[in-house]
């Protein structure tokens, strides 16, 4: 259920009572560490391994912690004395041979293709890897792209398009995004799409999925949307099994280079001035105008506070008002909150994603704010639809959803961090 804050105020007022009881610690550490704060995380473990110092699985934990949170430290050491010369600076393309042996799709010289798209996706789906260099000069040209974009990006949609379609979370499930598409034809001019946060992580595909939407908008760059989610962070990925995956595929070059990307990407975007679509949802104060949201220092990991941090981990919740978060990250906020957002900046609804619902979507709040969340059976286990939104001109809420579809046996989470299964 990830509901780490739940965890750490449980474990926390427990301590409080019983400063001896071990199981507050352990349980406390447990959830830092899945939400990537591994000091904190580190302290408890050792108060746990110092009151059970025979307890192999205590020991376990302490030592894994204890490896991250130096291996951390040794990173930001060198980062401090390393040049500020970015990867995508130290990359280049034309050192990359292409072997005549690789059949794959081609992106030779000047603009990229939809025949590369349609070949690269049909490539993905029978499990074989895009070359090296075509991958790197996706991320590359991506990048280039959301550089140069607001924090908040305005959208328009077209009078031509009979459908602008909204999707959440993917999560690495591959084979649920090409059903996507196959239910509501592949991105274009005339259908554009935004996806709405956390592409990767989870699901053991993620690489596919990530490349497939930076493909597309690289092709329609004025067409295709991306917000960040955040799984689109270094903790989440190193947990979650992104940054593994990509180092199994490819190197960890190409990992430093995602996390270049993902910090560029959107944190919103704003459809026809009337429909707010982000990750998370709103936030932790009053007041907030959309205005705000444009200029926001998102170059960066998401902070534990702020707009960008509530963009990205916020929950709504049925009550009024406000209240702690469940995940330990931003805040849940009632109807009440997003009455006054909407009204305060002219805005119909509110579009997030970034929970799991059992028909794929929910609509809340009196109809201001909706949840899509687009990977079906998430994990393999948990039962639920997948949804996607089409909007057209109007703005009224079109709901598709569908089931998961057969893919190949590779389990979720199969890059995961050790750290994950110690958990489990």
């Amino acid at each position: 259920m990830e509901s780490y804050g739940y965890a750490l105020s449980d474990a926390t007022t427990a301590l409080d009572i019983d400063r001896t009881y071990i199981k507050g610690y352990y349980r406390r550490a447990s959830a830092n560490m899945a939400l990537g704060k591994f000091k904190k995380a580190l302290t408890d473990f050792e108060a746990v391994k110092k009151a059970r110092p025979k307890d192999q699985d205590a020991v376990n934990k302490y030592n894994q912690c204890n490896k991250i949170v130096h291996q951390q430290a040794f990173a930001k050491a060198i980062a401090v004395e390393s040049s500020k010369k970015s990867v995508a600076e130290s990359i280049n393309l034309d050192t990359m041979v292409v072997e005549e042996t690789y059949e794959g799709p081609r992106w030779e010289e000047g603009e990229m293709a939809v025949e590369f798209m349609t070949g690269l996706l049909d490539w993905l789906k029978d499990e074989k890897k895009l070359h090296r260099k075509y991958a790197y000069k996706i991320l590359l040209r991506s990048k280039e792209i959301f550089e140069v974009q607001p924090s908040l990006v305005a959208v328009s949609i077209p009078d031509s398009s009979d459908r602008f379609t909204v999707c959440g979370d993917i999560h690495g499930q591959f084979y649920d995004l090409l059903n996507i598409f196959t239910l509501n034809g592949l991105p274009s001019q005339d259908n554009p799409y935004l996806f709405n946060g956390d592409f990767v992580d989870r699901g053991s595909f993620s690489v596919e999925v990530i490349l497939s939407l930076l493909g597309f908008k690289v092709l329609y760059p004025d067409h295709f949307f991306m917000s960040r989610g955040n799984h689109e962070s270094i903790n989440m990925n190193q947990m979650y099994g992104f940054e593994g995956e990509v180092r199994a595929k490819y190197s960890q070059q190409m990992w430093d280079l995602f996390t270049e990307i993902f910090n560029w990407l959107p944190l919103a975007h704003l459809l026809q001035s009337r429909v707010l679509v982000t990750h998370g949802g709103l936030f932790s104060r009053d007041g907030v105008k959309v205005s705000e949201l444009v200029d926001i220092d998102r170059n960066r990991q998401p902070p534990e506070e702020g707009l960008m941090c509530d963009l990205l981990w916020s929950d709504p919740q049925y009550i009024p008002g406000r209240g702690p978060s469940k995940r330990g990250v931003g805040v849940q906020f009632g109807p009440d909150v997003t009455e006054e957002f909407c009204s305060t900046n002219g805005i119909d609804l509110v579009i997030r994603s970034h929970e799991v619902k059992e028909e794929g979507y929910e609509v809340a709040h009196g109809g201001k704010c909706i949840t899509v969340f687009s990977a079906p059976n998430y994990c393999d286990q948990m039962g639920n639809k997948g949804a996607f939104i089409t909007l057209s001109t109007d703005l009224k809420p079109q709901f598709t959803t569908y089931e998961a579809v057969p893919h190949p046996k590779r389990k979720p989470m199969q890059y995961a961090s050790p750290l994950f299964g110690l958990l489990s």
